[in-house]
């Protein structure tokens, strides 16, 4: 370990407490990220009825902060690389306070879009920082503990965010009804950024990088040309120029390839860094990471919808019941990597993909079995097999994905990975509309709709089985030991230590 490293983890000095400090700063700022992205959906109804919204009003304030966050992430990771990433990162936590302060004082629902907007953007460059910061500031026989924490906090975010927007909501807290669910980012965000700029070490990539416009551009039109008729597609009707877009965001990515290619042949400062795909590690995770999504963002949504419109349950009712799935996952998480991956390797991650989809089938069982009487408690096993399979997955995840990826480009790969994994999840909103409402008649009496719901919820269950056996099967790419799991520091080769400043 070199000099460098040294003097970040001297193990019980005063650098070693600041690290964990940054770690926990970072964490509570993912968080506060992952609980955002599903807060709002539970609050929609109070949002309409006091705000005067229209449907596609309503529609933006979920899809606005989706569309500004996906394809925002690479471009901020890589203004981490270039600036510094504890720079960046107090700029995006600090803008995010500011927009949340901006949507809980919303006057109309033009004001709440545009913050929604705002919003996104912050956190694309807040999010990429979190994965980076981690990477440059431990050394790589840490990480596996460190990545345990962060499986954890994701599951954590998972189902946090609907009982926490059903609570705040239901409490009505000074009068402020869905207000809340933004203003109660106001103090964490303002904690995270005094605390942020205080432990927090900066770090950046060891040679200067200048911001690729051209890419930029490229990548953020690319997305939206992708994500934007998937998150409106079903309330459009799915229009032609919806498909003509998504087939001509796959063009304008491949020019961003071929500009990629010849940017980085020519002065070294690509926005995309195409080299990391030659990454054994990198490529097969990205492919697992985007297929994993699509799986995530189908179950969460049905989900949601079955308990509320199917079941009729409240939105804390619903929220309560995801409980046991957040606690497994949190601990599965922690366990994955601190303990069963060193021994198991890649085995552990493919159990994973097993265990979550042996939780989904017994799901449709019971789903059957016990029809609209189906009581929460009687969730709970399903859920916990579920959450188990999840947290053995999610966390070593990114720890194999990030395991051989030189420091130099942490930032590029953390956005990339982030990326990928929003633009599953919106492929899997989009193929919602499919495998939930595609079974589901336009026409239905009040009596009807619980069946139908329950009915749709157990097609959507048997795609995200079948999902996660391709999963099973894409995970054999992965190396069988991530590169950190052996004694000591492994850099990987042409790797360069970062440039750090106290």
């Amino acid at each position: 370990m070199n000099s460098t490293d040294t003097t970040l983890g001297t193990a019980g000095g005063d650098t070693d407490r600041r690290r964990w400090f940054a770690l926990a700063i970072v964490m509570t700022a993912a968080f506060m990220d992952l609980v955002d992205v599903t807060i709002v959906n539970i609050a929609i109804p109070s949002i309409q009825r006091e705000s005067g919204a229209t449907f596609g009003q309503i529609q933006w304030i979920t899809a606005g902060y989706a569309l500004a966050f996906a394809a925002g992430l690479i471009t901020g990771g890589r203004l981490g690389d270039i600036h510094g990433r504890k720079r960046i990162f107090l700029v995006g936590i600090g803008g995010f306070t500011v927009a949340s302060a901006l949507c809980g004082l919303a006057v109309n629902p033009e004001m709440l879009v545009a913050s929604r907007f705002l919003q996104g953007g912050m956190a694309a460059l807040m999010v990429p920082q979190v994965l980076s910061i981690v990477h440059a500031t431990f050394p790589a026989h840490e990480r596996g503990k460190v990545f345990g924490l962060f499986g954890a906090v994701v599951g954590l975010g998972a189902v946090s965010g609907p009982l926490l927007g059903a609570l705040l909501t239901e409490w009505n807290l000074f009068g402020w009804e869905w207000r809340s669910i933004f203003l109660i980012n106001l103090p964490v965000g303002v904690a995270g950024l005094i605390l942020g700029s205080r432990f927090i070490s900066e770090s950046k990539a060891p040679r200067a990088l200048k911001l690729d416009l051209v890419g930029v551009a490229l990548v953020t039109v690319g997305l939206l040309m992708l994500l934007y008729p998937l998150i409106r597609g079903r309330e459009l009707d799915w229009p032609v120029w919806g498909y003509v877009s998504m087939a001509g965001s796959l063009v304008v990515l491949a020019a961003l390839v071929a500009y990629e290619r010849r940017k980085a042949a020519r002065d070294g400062s690509p926005l995309v860094e195409l080299s990391l795909f030659k990454v054994k590690s990198f490529a097969a995770g990205i492919a697992v990471q985007t297929v994993f999504g699509v799986a995530l963002g189908v179950f969460f949504l049905v989900w949601t919808l079955y308990m509320q419109f199917g079941l009729g349950w409240s939105p804390l009712k619903a929220g309560l019941t995801g409980v046991p799935f957040s606690i497994a996952v949190s601990v599965a998480a922690g366990m994955s990597v601190q303990k069963l991956v060193p021994r198991f390797g890649r085995k552990v991650l493919q159990a994973g993909a097993l265990v979550m989809a042996a939780g989904v089938l017994l799901y449709i069982w019971e789903a059957g079995a016990y029809g609209l009487d189906i009581a929460p408690w009687q969730m709970a096993l399903p859920l916990v097999v579920m959450g188990v399979g999840m947290g053995l997955i999610v966390a070593p995840l990114t720890d194999a994905i990030l395991s051989e990826v030189p420091r130099e480009h942490a930032g590029s790969a953390s956005g990339l990975i982030n990326t990928v994994q929003q633009m599953g999840n919106a492929l899997g909103l989009g193929l919602v509309s499919v495998v939930f409402f595609g079974t589901i008649s336009d026409h239905l009496r009040p009596e009807q709709i619980g069946p139908a719901f329950a009915d749709a919820f157990q097609n959507a269950l048997g795609y995200v089985a079948a999902v996660l056996g391709a999963i099973f099967l894409l995970m054999f790419a992965l190396p069988k030991r991530p590169a950190q799991h052996v004694e000591g520091e492994q850099v990987p080769v042409g790797e360069k230590e970062p440039a750090l400043v106290s």
